[in-house]
């Protein structure tokens, strides 16, 4: 039996003893059923048989205002165990009472809804949140994160959109920011250039390459440091033929976060060919090389080496970067050069060493959230495992890459 389970039951059924004792103490006249359901809850415990002592004890407490944070502390500990139709019974059970205060009603109703999530049953879940922004200033913002929650699972963006900007501080007649109490969850302005951008993905995917440029810009317009954004804004006006306004979006992922160079490499090669302007991409590819080296780089300075200056300036190029810095995918293209000038014995013997290094690199993650440490052989902007926009980046700093 779960150790958090028995602590609970116990709990509450020494709160519910004390409540009984409290009221014998009152000299008011307790339903004779009340002390046999508790007793019989504490069988149920003592058995080992939580499910029927659960049931006791509710029946056993009465609903009421001193009562109501021990229901609602039972439900809760039902739905994380996954006994949704339990915990739903016992908020709904609270409803049900209309003497409770206008406040724990709210909050029963937050706690229904959060139920109502857990079971998958959304447009349940969003009716009552949406009445409790109208009219519970008290569970508001958090009727608004779970709101956001929704529509992002729904994917749908711009309802997301405007519920998020609704949870942005506002200003002061003074300039400033009233202080918000302290919230779970990732910054808001990040996760609405997030929703920007994709709804950016939509109007791409149907051709309207106008509709996502001015999407990405109010991606940007929300937070400067979106590198999705720029990634994004970069490859439609690729698409569009544009590509000097393409080259300074990407261009501009360098300033805004380092890491996210090799992201973009791909598309800025494109533009520079069609621009015939490659010596320019070296350039630069130089310069990031220099101040935020990493595999990625590497092996895209290794192939522009190859095209402008042939196979032996490549390899000598890639083994001093080895030497400096060991990474398997450097290790993986050296052995693939050295292939195209070996023969014989010594070319199966490479090609032997180049698969095993294939192998291990497709064994290993890639990418890696830097907020939960999920990791991945692709690139996710939505980390699968904590759910927070824009965290996954490439692995760095290990000789696995």
């Amino acid at each position: 039996m779960n150790d958090y389970l028995v602590f609970a039951l116990l709990f509450a059924a020494i709160a519910i003893g004390w409540f009984l004792g409290r009221r014998s103490q009152r000299k008011v006249v307790a339903s004779p059923e009340l002390p046999g359901q508790y007793y019989k809850g504490l069988n149920y415990l003592l058995d080992g048989r939580p499910d029927g002592a659960i049931d006791a004890f509710i029946n056993a407490l009465e609903v009421n205002s001193e009562t109501m944070e021990t229901h609602i502390a039972l439900g809760n500990l039902l739905r994380k165990k996954g006994e949704v139709d339990r915990a739903i019974r016992i908020h709904q059970n609270l409803l049900a009472r209309p003497s409770l205060p206008r406040a724990q009603v709210h909050a029963a109703h937050l706690e229904l809804a959060r139920d109502y999530i857990s079971a998958g049953l959304l447009d349940r879940a969003e009716r009552l949140l949406l009445d409790l922004v109208e009219e519970s200033p008290q569970q508001r913002r958090a009727s608004q994160r779970h709101l956001l929650d929704i529509y992002q699972s729904e994917r749908e963006w711009q309802r997301a959109i405007d519920v998020a900007t609704n949870l942005m501080p506002r200003k002061t007649l003074l300039g400033g920011t009233p202080q918000e109490p302290a919230e779970l969850g990732q910054d808001v302005v990040t996760v609405i250039s997030h929703y920007f951008c994709e709804l950016a993905a939509e109007k791409r995917e149907l051709g309207d390459l106008q509709g996502a440029r001015g999407l990405l810009q109010d991606a940007l317009d929300q937070d400067r440091a979106c590198v999705r954004a720029s990634i994004m804004l970069g490859e439609v006006e690729c698409d569009a033929g544009n590509f000097k306004q393409a080259i300074r979006a990407l261009r501009r992922v360098r300033q805004q976060d380092p890491d996210y160079i090799s992201e973009t490499i791909g598309v800025l090669r494109r533009c520079y060919r069609e621009l015939g302007d490659e010596k320019s991409l070296r350039a630069y590819l130089r310069e990031c090389l220099e101040a935020h080296s990493s595999p990625p780089l590497v092996i895209a300075a290794a192939e522009d080496i190859l095209m402008s200056e042939g196979t032996d300036e490549a390899e000598a190029f890639l083994a001093r970067q080895l030497e400096l810095r060991p990474s398997m995918r450097g290790l993986e293209q050296l052995i693939g050069l050295q292939m195209n000038v070996s023969e014989g014995r010594a070319r199966d013997n490479l090609d032997l060493l180049q698969k095993l290094v294939v192998r291990l690199i497709e064994e290993r993650p890639a990418y890696r959230c830097s907020h939960c440490g999920f990791s991945g052989r692709h690139m996710h902007w939505f980390c699968p495992g904590c759910k927070y926009w824009g965290t996954m980046k490439t692995i760095r700093g290990t000789s696995l890459e």
